[in-house]
Protein backbone atom coordinates (compact mmCIF):
# COMPACT_ATOMS: atom_id res chain seq x y z
CA UNK A 1 0.00 0.00 0.00
CA UNK A 2 3.27 2.29 0.96
CA UNK A 3 4.59 1.83 -2.58
CA UNK A 4 1.59 2.66 -4.33
CA UNK A 5 0.88 5.75 -2.44
CA UNK A 6 4.45 6.54 -3.21
CA UNK A 7 3.91 6.18 -6.43
CA UNK A 8 1.05 7.99 -6.69
CA UNK A 9 2.50 10.79 -5.07
CA UNK A 10 5.31 10.65 -7.60
CA UNK A 11 2.61 10.93 -10.41
CA UNK A 12 1.20 13.78 -9.20
CA UNK A 13 4.72 15.59 -8.38
CA UNK A 14 5.60 14.98 -11.81
CA UNK A 15 2.11 16.04 -13.61
CA UNK A 16 2.41 19.29 -11.61
CA UNK A 17 5.50 19.82 -12.99
CA UNK A 18 4.16 19.22 -16.67
CA UNK A 19 1.03 21.44 -15.57
CA UNK A 20 3.36 24.70 -14.23
CA UNK A 21 5.58 24.22 -17.88
CA UNK A 22 1.84 24.07 -19.53
CA UNK A 23 1.16 27.27 -18.02
CA UNK A 24 4.57 28.81 -18.67
CA UNK A 25 4.13 27.82 -22.59
CA UNK A 26 0.25 28.24 -23.84
CA UNK A 27 1.23 27.98 -27.28
CA UNK A 28 0.82 24.11 -26.60
CA UNK A 29 -2.60 24.94 -25.91
CA UNK A 30 -2.66 27.08 -28.78
CA UNK A 31 -1.04 23.93 -31.26
CA UNK A 32 -3.93 21.46 -29.80
CA UNK A 33 -7.09 23.83 -30.45
CA UNK A 34 -5.50 25.92 -33.95
CA UNK A 35 -6.59 23.47 -36.42
CA UNK A 36 -9.95 22.36 -35.17
CA UNK A 37 -10.84 25.94 -34.16
CA UNK A 38 -10.08 26.93 -37.75
CA UNK A 39 -11.82 23.61 -39.43
CA UNK A 40 -14.59 24.83 -37.31
CA UNK A 41 -14.65 28.62 -38.82
CA UNK A 42 -13.86 27.46 -42.73
CA UNK A 43 -16.10 24.66 -42.66
CA UNK A 44 -18.87 26.37 -40.49
CA UNK A 45 -18.99 29.73 -42.81
CA UNK A 46 -17.22 28.60 -45.30
CA UNK A 47 -19.03 25.11 -46.79
CA UNK A 48 -22.28 25.27 -44.86
CA UNK A 49 -24.07 27.14 -47.43
CA UNK A 50 -23.06 25.00 -50.20
CA UNK A 51 -22.96 21.18 -48.24
CA UNK A 52 -26.33 19.74 -47.33
CA UNK A 53 -26.14 16.80 -44.93
CA UNK A 54 -28.89 14.49 -45.83
CA UNK A 55 -30.01 13.53 -42.05
CA UNK A 56 -33.00 14.16 -39.85
CA UNK A 57 -32.61 18.16 -39.32
CA UNK A 58 -29.03 18.30 -38.72
CA UNK A 59 -27.55 21.29 -40.15
CA UNK A 60 -23.83 20.84 -41.24
CA UNK A 61 -22.19 22.76 -38.67
CA UNK A 62 -23.80 20.52 -36.09
CA UNK A 63 -22.69 17.83 -38.44
CA UNK A 64 -19.00 18.57 -38.50
CA UNK A 65 -18.49 19.81 -34.56
CA UNK A 66 -18.50 16.11 -33.31
CA UNK A 67 -15.70 15.77 -36.47
CA UNK A 68 -13.81 19.10 -35.05
CA UNK A 69 -13.89 17.71 -31.33
CA UNK A 70 -12.13 14.33 -32.44
CA UNK A 71 -9.70 16.61 -34.28
CA UNK A 72 -8.27 17.76 -31.06
CA UNK A 73 -7.20 14.00 -30.20
CA UNK A 74 -5.72 13.51 -33.18
CA UNK A 75 -4.03 16.65 -32.53
CA UNK A 76 -2.71 15.53 -28.99
CA UNK A 77 -0.26 13.15 -30.85
CA UNK A 78 1.92 15.58 -32.29
CA UNK A 79 1.96 17.12 -28.57
CA UNK A 80 2.64 14.51 -26.71
CA UNK A 81 5.12 13.13 -29.16
CA UNK A 82 7.29 16.04 -29.22
CA UNK A 83 7.34 16.52 -25.57
CA UNK A 84 8.45 13.04 -24.91
CA UNK A 85 11.18 12.86 -27.50
CA UNK A 86 12.10 16.51 -25.80
CA UNK A 87 12.82 14.73 -22.66
CA UNK A 88 14.33 11.51 -23.92
CA UNK A 89 16.77 13.52 -26.29
CA UNK A 90 18.01 16.22 -23.47
CA UNK A 91 18.43 13.41 -20.40
CA UNK A 92 16.08 14.35 -18.69
CA UNK A 93 14.12 10.94 -18.57
CA UNK A 94 17.22 9.41 -17.61
CA UNK A 95 17.50 11.08 -14.67
CA UNK A 96 14.44 10.24 -13.73
CA UNK A 97 15.16 6.55 -13.76
CA UNK A 98 17.45 7.13 -11.39
CA UNK A 99 15.59 8.29 -8.75
CA UNK A 100 13.04 5.65 -6.95
CA UNK A 101 9.84 5.99 -8.55
CA UNK A 102 7.63 3.18 -10.40
CA UNK A 103 8.40 2.95 -14.50
CA UNK A 104 5.14 4.44 -15.19
CA UNK A 105 5.47 7.62 -13.45
CA UNK A 106 7.26 9.77 -16.42
CA UNK A 107 4.88 8.63 -18.97
CA UNK A 108 1.87 8.99 -16.97
CA UNK A 109 2.37 12.34 -15.39
CA UNK A 110 3.11 13.43 -19.19
CA UNK A 111 -0.39 12.36 -20.58
CA UNK A 112 -2.44 13.48 -17.80
CA UNK A 113 -0.59 16.78 -18.36
CA UNK A 114 -0.96 16.96 -22.03
CA UNK A 115 -4.70 15.34 -21.36
CA UNK A 116 -5.26 18.40 -19.15
CA UNK A 117 -4.56 20.46 -22.37
CA UNK A 118 -6.58 18.67 -24.35
CA UNK A 119 -9.68 19.58 -22.04
CA UNK A 120 -8.51 23.05 -22.38
CA UNK A 121 -8.64 22.92 -26.00
CA UNK A 122 -12.10 21.00 -26.39
CA UNK A 123 -13.44 23.89 -24.33
CA UNK A 124 -12.35 26.30 -26.66
CA UNK A 125 -13.09 24.47 -29.79
CA UNK A 126 -16.78 24.40 -27.50
CA UNK A 127 -17.09 27.92 -27.30
CA UNK A 128 -15.94 28.70 -30.90
CA UNK A 129 -18.98 26.25 -32.39
CA UNK A 130 -21.08 27.52 -30.16
CA UNK A 131 -20.17 31.18 -31.57
CA UNK A 132 -20.74 29.73 -35.22
CA UNK A 133 -23.87 28.30 -34.51
CA UNK A 134 -23.98 24.71 -32.93
CA UNK A 135 -26.14 23.41 -30.66
CA UNK A 136 -26.35 20.34 -28.29
CA UNK A 137 -30.06 18.95 -28.36
CA UNK A 138 -28.93 15.61 -25.81
CA UNK A 139 -30.08 15.75 -22.07
CA UNK A 140 -27.73 16.60 -19.73
CA UNK A 141 -26.33 13.12 -19.14
CA UNK A 142 -25.76 12.51 -22.73
CA UNK A 143 -23.69 15.83 -23.38
CA UNK A 144 -21.64 14.82 -20.28
CA UNK A 145 -21.09 11.21 -21.74
CA UNK A 146 -20.05 12.86 -25.24
CA UNK A 147 -17.54 14.91 -23.45
CA UNK A 148 -16.52 12.28 -21.74
CA UNK A 149 -15.92 10.19 -24.44
CA UNK A 150 -13.89 12.65 -26.44
CA UNK A 151 -11.89 13.17 -23.37
CA UNK A 152 -11.01 9.34 -23.13
CA UNK A 153 -10.39 9.37 -27.05
CA UNK A 154 -7.74 12.12 -26.44
CA UNK A 155 -6.20 9.75 -24.01
CA UNK A 156 -5.66 6.74 -26.02
CA UNK A 157 -4.05 9.08 -28.62
CA UNK A 158 -1.58 10.77 -25.96
CA UNK A 159 -0.77 6.78 -25.67
CA UNK A 160 0.08 7.37 -29.44
CA UNK A 161 1.98 10.47 -29.24
CA UNK A 162 3.92 8.97 -26.28
CA UNK A 163 4.87 5.68 -28.40
CA UNK A 164 6.04 7.74 -31.65
CA UNK A 165 7.96 9.73 -29.54
CA UNK A 166 9.71 6.93 -28.06
CA UNK A 167 10.37 5.08 -31.55
CA UNK A 168 11.03 8.41 -34.01
CA UNK A 169 12.85 10.91 -31.59
CA UNK A 170 13.65 13.17 -34.59
CA UNK A 171 11.09 16.05 -33.58
CA UNK A 172 11.33 16.87 -37.75
CA UNK A 173 10.04 13.35 -38.48
CA UNK A 174 7.50 13.53 -35.38
CA UNK A 175 6.00 16.61 -36.71
CA UNK A 176 5.21 14.53 -40.05
CA UNK A 177 4.30 11.77 -39.11
CA UNK A 178 1.92 13.86 -36.49
CA UNK A 179 0.21 15.70 -39.22
CA UNK A 180 0.36 13.30 -41.99
CA UNK A 181 -2.07 10.77 -38.98
CA UNK A 182 -4.18 14.00 -38.13
CA UNK A 183 -4.93 14.62 -41.89
CA UNK A 184 -5.39 11.08 -42.64
CA UNK A 185 -7.73 9.85 -40.17
CA UNK A 186 -9.66 12.65 -39.82
CA UNK A 187 -10.31 12.81 -43.81
CA UNK A 188 -10.69 8.63 -43.71
CA UNK A 189 -13.34 9.27 -41.42
CA UNK A 190 -17.30 10.54 -41.31
CA UNK A 191 -15.80 13.13 -39.49
CA UNK A 192 -16.64 15.91 -42.12
CA UNK A 193 -18.74 14.54 -44.96
CA UNK A 194 -20.98 10.72 -45.13
CA UNK A 195 -19.57 8.07 -46.12
CA UNK A 196 -22.15 7.76 -49.41
CA UNK A 197 -19.54 8.34 -52.05
CA UNK A 198 -16.44 6.43 -51.54
CA UNK A 199 -16.22 2.84 -52.94
CA UNK A 200 -17.44 -0.08 -51.02
CA UNK A 201 -14.06 -1.10 -49.94
CA UNK A 202 -12.67 2.35 -48.77
CA UNK A 203 -16.17 2.66 -46.63
CA UNK A 204 -15.54 0.11 -44.70
CA UNK A 205 -12.51 1.03 -43.95
CA UNK A 206 -13.72 4.85 -42.85
CA UNK A 207 -16.96 3.00 -41.21
CA UNK A 208 -14.55 1.19 -38.59
CA UNK A 209 -12.22 4.33 -37.66
CA UNK A 210 -12.12 4.58 -34.51
CA UNK A 211 -12.37 8.44 -35.42
CA UNK A 212 -15.70 7.75 -37.41
CA UNK A 213 -16.97 5.87 -34.15
CA UNK A 214 -16.49 8.74 -31.79
CA UNK A 215 -18.16 11.27 -34.49
CA UNK A 216 -20.86 9.67 -34.97
CA UNK A 217 -21.08 8.58 -30.98
CA UNK A 218 -21.10 11.88 -30.50
CA UNK A 219 -23.70 12.98 -32.53
CA UNK A 220 -25.84 10.63 -31.27
CA UNK A 221 -25.18 11.32 -27.88
CA UNK A 222 -25.61 15.29 -28.70
CA UNK A 223 -28.85 15.35 -30.67
CA UNK A 224 -26.73 16.15 -34.16
CA UNK A 225 -27.71 13.10 -36.02
CA UNK A 226 -25.71 12.42 -38.71
CA UNK A 227 -26.45 11.11 -42.34
CA UNK A 228 -26.92 7.11 -41.52
CA UNK A 229 -24.70 5.62 -44.57
CA UNK A 230 -25.07 2.01 -43.83
CA UNK A 231 -26.91 -0.55 -41.81
CA UNK A 232 -22.99 -2.04 -40.81
CA UNK A 233 -22.31 -2.59 -37.30
CA UNK A 234 -19.94 0.77 -36.36
CA UNK A 235 -22.69 2.73 -38.10
CA UNK A 236 -25.23 1.07 -36.26
CA UNK A 237 -23.83 0.95 -32.86
CA UNK A 238 -20.94 3.53 -32.86
CA UNK A 239 -21.34 4.25 -28.77
CA UNK A 240 -20.34 0.93 -28.18
CA UNK A 241 -17.61 0.42 -31.28
CA UNK A 242 -15.69 3.85 -29.58
CA UNK A 243 -15.41 2.19 -26.23
CA UNK A 244 -14.40 -1.26 -27.13
CA UNK A 245 -11.62 0.93 -29.91
CA UNK A 246 -10.68 3.49 -27.21
CA UNK A 247 -10.52 0.23 -24.40
CA UNK A 248 -8.59 -1.66 -26.75
CA UNK A 249 -6.22 1.31 -27.87
CA UNK A 250 -5.14 1.92 -24.03
CA UNK A 251 -4.73 -1.71 -22.98
CA UNK A 252 -2.39 -2.05 -25.82
CA UNK A 253 -0.69 0.80 -25.76
CA UNK A 254 0.38 1.58 -22.13
CA UNK A 255 1.99 -1.71 -21.77
CA UNK A 256 3.73 -1.45 -25.45
CA UNK A 257 4.89 2.41 -24.69
CA UNK A 258 5.99 1.32 -20.95
CA UNK A 259 8.14 -1.86 -22.77
CA UNK A 260 9.49 0.72 -25.19
CA UNK A 261 10.19 3.47 -22.15
CA UNK A 262 12.46 0.45 -20.78
CA UNK A 263 14.60 0.18 -23.59
CA UNK A 264 14.79 3.75 -24.92
CA UNK A 265 15.66 5.41 -21.62
CA UNK A 266 18.94 3.30 -21.60
CA UNK A 267 19.96 4.14 -25.09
Amino acid sequence: MSSALAHGGDVAALTGRHLRHLRRTPEKIIGVALTPVAMVVILGYLFATVVEVKSTGASYREYIMAGVFAQVGLSCIGITAIGVAGDLGKGLIDRFRSLPMGRATVLVSHTLADLAAAALSIALVAVTGLAVGWRVHGSFAENVTGFLLLLAFAYAMLWVGALLGMVMRNLEAISGVAALMLVLFSFLSSSFMPLTGLPAWLQAVAEWNPVSAVSEACRQLWGNTGAVTSGSFPVQHPVIVSLISIGLLIAVLIPLSLRVYRKSATR
